[in-house]
């Protein structure tokens, strides 16, 4: 990892997200009544927990709409989310509206173009191996996991590392002798 990737992290006031390719794999799954499924890592979520837990915000943006992902920010606590927008800068604008942060201090995971309009305008751009080629060669950080397989927690691995507090989320875990 770069200084300029850790300084850029070191600012992050929000972390946003796509679903499709980073929360959940790439991959569209139906079943024969046309319902849609989804899967989504539980390190993923554990991470976004633990960010969150040290003041940084998370949001997500993602252009299709679906009840599971509602449900899943609930799960995890995350407020800010906008559904089928492909517009993903102005919804971005939208969100931050009432919120004192500066694209600086924000990071944004995606894996396709549509992430770009963020993602090209933000502090810290953040990628999956797995996504598009035109992603990752903009990306300042590439997780070594792929979408929804880990790559979010690595993002908030990476995040608590530069902002000095990984150390004091993983020792309220650790038990002590006596």
């Amino acid at each position: 990892m770069t200084e300029d990737t850790l300084a850029r992290a070191r600012r992050i006031k929000l972390l946003l997200l796509d679903v499709d390719g980073v929360l959940s794999d790439c991959k569209l799954y139906f079943d024969n009544a046309g319902n849609e499924l989804k899967a989504f890592n539980t390190l993923d979520g554990q991470g976004l927990k633990l960010l969150q837990k040290t003041g940084v915000k998370v949001g997500i943006i993602t252009g299709r709409s679906s009840a599971l992902v509602a449900r899943r920010a609930r799960e995890l606590g995350v407020e800010l989310l906008i559904q089928g927008r492909e517009d993903k800068w102005a919804a971005l604008g939208e969100m931050i509206e009432s919120m004192n942060i500066a694209p600086d201090e924000i990071a944004h995971m995606g894996d396709d173009w549509p992430d770009l309009t963020i993602m090209t305008r933000v502090g810290l751009a953040l990628s999956v191996p797995n996504g598009h080629s035109a992603v990752t060669e903009r990306a300042h950080w590439i997780s070594h996991n792929r979408g929804g397989e880990g790559a979010v927690r690595d993002a908030c691995d990476l995040i608590m590392q530069a902002q000095g507090t990984y150390a004091d989320m993983l020792a309220s875990y650790i038990a002590t002798e006596g």
